[in-house]
């Protein structure tokens, strides 16, 4: 019995946690760390420390504190997936998934603590470069892909007609993630949940119906 006891027992007399919880409380420590303390202050130690596990555990996730940036901006685009899980069963089931891709989207990348994020990287300090870096290869780059290859999925169904997958995916994000969060950073929005992404989705979605994205039948990607 006693030995049972000592194997659900970790450092210092704390129950072990599963695997995904200590990695969520080190994400969860790093971006706290980041936000209010400041790059500098965000060492491998100090996440550890203000997670609640040893060191050596933190390493099993992230080799520095730039993988630990990436960890906490993959957390965001790995919200994505569960939306863009979905295919269309048919032409007008697209703009509705679309929709709700985009306000998952828009829920996990403008919040509070994703705004506060790109407001210090834009700033200046130490190690910026690679940190910006990170935040596009996992932020923006992959939020980017993943909306393209769900795209692309619903034309080889047959149910729209897309020219330059990755470009209008780019696109829509730029209208529907990219401007508000550049007001939300300037402090003239507040970000979610208090702002409301669904009028900016429906309009940029009303865009769609002309230019580069028609339902199956419809005309052709004009000018593709």
């Amino acid at each position: 019995m006693q030995q049972e006891e000592s194997k659900a027992v970790r450092g210092r007399g704390r129950p072990a946690r599963p695997p995904e919880e200590a990695r969520e409380a080190a994400v969860q420590a790093a971006t706290w760390l980041l936000l209010h303390e400041g790059y500098a202050a965000t060492t491998m130690e100090a996440v550890a420390r203000h997670a609640g596990m040893a060191k050596k555990s933190l390493y099993q996730y992230a080799a520095n504190r730039e993988e630990l940036v990436a960890l906490v901006v993959r957390g965001w685009t790995d919200g994505f997936l569960p939306a863009m899980a979905h295919d269309a069963a048919a032409p007008g089931e697209v703009l509705p998934l679309l929709k709700e891709i985009l306000q998952a989207m828009a829920a996990r990348v403008l919040t509070a603590d994703a705004v506060g994020l790109f407001r210090l990287l834009c700033t200046e300090f130490p190690a910026r470069a690679d940190l910006l870096a990170m935040y596009q290869r996992n932020g923006i780059e992959r939020g980017t892909a993943l909306l393209a290859e769900w795209l692309g999925r619903q034309a080889a169904r047959g149910h729209v007609s897309v020219g330059n997958a990755p470009e209008l995916a780019g696109l829509l994000l730029a209208m529907v993630i990219a401007e508000p969060l550049r007001q939300m950073a300037l402090g003239l929005l507040a970000p979610v949940p208090a702002w409301d992404a669904g009028p900016r989705i429906d309009a940029a979605l009303r865009l769609l119906g002309g230019s580069s994205f028609s339902a199956a039948g419809a005309s052709a990607l004009r000018g593709g």
